[in-house]
């Protein structure tokens, strides 16, 4: 199954693929977007569920472990994401490991991740991920 949702990530364009309960829902927000929208309208989606993304920050990693999913397959993956999944039982792959996820424009980390860089779980991070989105929105 992790296979197919590879295939649909990288073959339609979208930026993250979801599978659980017999269903299939592709998104292509930016960031770490679609994930939170998971997390704080229809958590039940994530438990259990099988995801394909394009980059995975420290941010995107704690909301994946908070919304209790089972399976990554990502492009690319930063080294405090990756650590922050030795910390939970996800079956991660990945392409590409790398120290730190830029931003959008290239010039600067990004910011999720740099906010959530001191925070030592998925717990932590929330709370942070949360005001940070939450102002984006003002």
């Amino acid at each position: 199954m992790i296979n197919h949702l590879i295939q649909l990530l990288h073959s339609e364009g979208y930026s993250l693929v979801v599978a659980n309960h017999n269903e299939i829902r592709t998104f292509s927000g930016r960031g770490i977007s679609d994930l939170y929208n998971l997390i704080t309208t229809d958590t039940s989606f994530l438990k259990g569920a099988l995801l394909a993304d394009k980059v995975v920050g420290k941010g995107a990693a704690a909301l994946m472990i908070i919304g209790g999913i089972t399976e990554l397959y990502t492009d690319v993956i930063s080294d405090s994401a990756w650590e922050l999944f030795q910390t939970s039982s996800i079956k991660v792959s990945y392409k590409l490991r790398v120290p730190k996820i830029w931003n959008h424009a290239h010039t600067d980390s990004c910011p999720v991740e740099k906010l959530c860089k001191e925070a030592k779980t998925a717990e932590e991070c929330f709370p942070i991920i949360n005001d940070f989105l939450k102002k984006l929105k003002q």
